[in-house]
């Protein structure tokens, strides 16, 4: 998987960070330490971990990913990632 989105809530940017879907590679997930969960309401699972977006950012530096984009949605934060 070459590409990555994360993702956080602005009043929670000290964390917990968002960073994958029930169809994320699981090596990588584990990695950066996520769990799977689903929260009330959703039909689908997403990996979390408790780290800030700039930790998480700086653990997929080192694994090769780079920022594409990133943007601000309401009230969420969501940076696009790559890697070659």
């Amino acid at each position: 998987m070459p590409y990555l989105l994360i993702s956080t809530q602005i009043r929670l940017e000290a964390g917990p960070t968002m960073v994958g879907d029930e169809h994320s590679d699981p090596h990588l997930m584990s990695i950066l330490g996520a769990t799977k969960r689903s929260m009330p309401g959703n039909n689908f699972c997403e990996y979390y971990v408790n780290d800030a977006p700039r930790v998480v950012l700086d653990k997929l530096e080192r694994l090769g990913y780079r920022v594409v984009s990133m943007t601000g949605v309401g009230q969420t934060l969501v940076w696009c990632l790559h890697r070659e």
